[in-house]
């Protein structure tokens, strides 16, 4: 059994569902940029990736990518109903995210939890060489650190959630709260989005563990975990190159057109979820429009909602509820050839989002909540003539780095009407100068920036985090 110095331990593996008939895989773009983040030290290390191939049954044996292991772990369809479409979507998923939905507690789903975590942490622990570095990702896979530092306290142990976490009134519902705090706190380093909720987190621990919690380190068992915040971020100078290719600057020319050439564009993509706010700001585009404030032909709305989860009933019935409301704004404003709003129920390859941000006068990113959201970093950095608006919720956690875009309450519908108005009656030379402050921060805060960061504090020798240095 071949081991690794560092093993990356994900729901998911980041390659393409399917292989090349020379046995061949390629890299897959992962939520949150991870694949990209790490590609440059996975391919200078002894690397390992632990994850689910997304099918169920046993777990194929896949061929190396770019010299790096993919450990593939089975997960059988009551595994993929229990414990990823059940505890993992419907139960942590909406609480982390305020309870926009009101999550739903089995305890059928608690066991497939844990048993599918014990999977994970069983791999990690088999393709880990001594002392090797173990990185846990997300909310999938809380239970992992503690399991694996029972099997392997060799191990450096780090975890990341990619998501939010929430106050402790909320926290405090799930039927397991102690279980999960202690399975993270098997990690040496607990890391998150933002500063908030490193101290969620810590109260937690003092409050439900009754263990001494600083924001930055909580002891427990006789160690100290540390705890911090480490904003995710995306492959700016990758963005950037794209969208200043001439054949996606001539596909956004293109789409314009296609769109009948309006004054404005307004774009949104999100993944078809809840906590997205697409049905809110749907609203208060059709609430401009009936005002008068917004004219179909002059201003047009694209909204791309990517297919998500859709077996889960919640996002079913999210589906419907947002074509039946695009289908009514149409029908009340539209003319024909001139749909208000232009609906996208599809995935969009790297090219085409480029050239759709490009398109973009205004990028309308107004979640209800997000850990992130690297979308609104994807259009920043794709705005390559430093021109766009940038409309971001509050409640993204990209909105504590760019306090230049128009930010929002996604909640409060006058002012998201208010706000988008300003900002399509916004100068040239606010725009400019609000989208190059933002890009000046991109650039500095990138995603080898913030796995340096990470790898920094978790491990002390600097030895990885300097594979990460350009």
């Amino acid at each position: 059994m071949r081991q690794s110095s560092l093993v990356v331990v994900a729901n998911r593996l980041p390659v393409d569902d399917s292989v090349a008939p020379d046995g061949a895989c390629e890299w897959r773009r992962s939520p949150g940029g991870l694949v990209g983040a790490l590609h440059p030290i996975l391919q200078q290390t002894p690397a390992t990736w632990v994850g689910w191939t997304g099918d169920a049954g046993d777990a194929p044996t896949l061929p190396d990518v770019d010299g790096v292991r993919m450990h593939a772990v089975a997960l059988s369809a009551e595994d993929i109903r229990d414990h990823y479409e059940g505890f993992a979507n419907a139960t942590l998923w909406p609480l982390y995210h305020d309870s926009v939905e009101h999550p739903t507690y089995h305890r059928r789903w608690w066991e497939a939890y844990q048993r599918v975590n014990q999977r994970f942490a069983d791999a990690a622990a088999e393709t880990a060489e001594p002392g090797a570095l173990v990185w846990v990702q997300d909310y999938h896979l809380q239970l992992v650190p503690g399991m694996l530092r029972a099997l392997r306290p060799d191990l450096l142990i780090g975890f990341f959630l990619h998501v939010p976490f929430p106050p402790p009134e909320l926290f405090m519902q799930l039927p397991r709260r102690a279980e999960l705090l202690l399975g993270m706190l098997g990690a040496d380093l607990v890391g998150f989005q933002r500063v908030q909720a490193a101290h969620n987190f810590a109260q937690l621990a003092a409050k439900v563990l009754k263990v001494p919690a600083t924001d930055r380190r909580i002891a427990v068992e006789g160690r100290v975990v540390r705890v911090g915040a480490f904003p995710v971020s995306i492959d700016m100078a990758e963005m950037e190159a794209l969208s200043a290719r001439p054949d996606v600057a001539a596909r956004a020319v293109q789409l314009r057109a296609d769109l009948g050439d309006p004054q404005h564009v307004i774009l949104s993509v999100d993944r078809m979820d809840y906590t997205k706010g697409i049905e809110h700001r749907l609203q208060a585009f059709s609430e401009l429009i009936a005002e008068g404030h917004i004219k179909v032909h002059d201003t047009v709305m694209v909204q791309v909602a990517v297919p998500s989860r859709e077996r889960v009933a919640q996002y079913q019935i999210l589906r419907d509820r947002v074509e039946r409301e695009v289908g009514r704004i149409n029908g009340e404003f539209g003319r024909v050839g001139e749909p208000a709003i232009h609906y996208l129920n599809q995935s969009f390859d790297r090219s085409e989002l480029a050239a759709l941000y490009r398109v973009a006068d205004i990028m309308a990113v107004t979640p209800l909540r997000d850990g992130m959201n690297l979308v609104a970093k994807e259009y920043v950095a794709a705005r390559v003539d430093d021109t766009g608006a940038l409309l971001l919720s509050e409640f993204a956690g990209a909105a504590a780095e760019f306090q230049q875009a128009y930010l929002v309450n996604p909640h409060d519908l006058d002012g998201l009407k208010l706000t988008l108005l300003h900002a399509l009656d916004a100068s040239p030379a606010d725009i400019t100068d609000r989208m190059r402050s933002m890009r000046a921060h991109l650039r500095v805060h990138d995603i080898r920036a913030w796995a340096r960061s990470y790898l920094t504090a978790l491990d002390r020798s600097g030895a990885l985090a300097a594979r990460l240095t350009p």
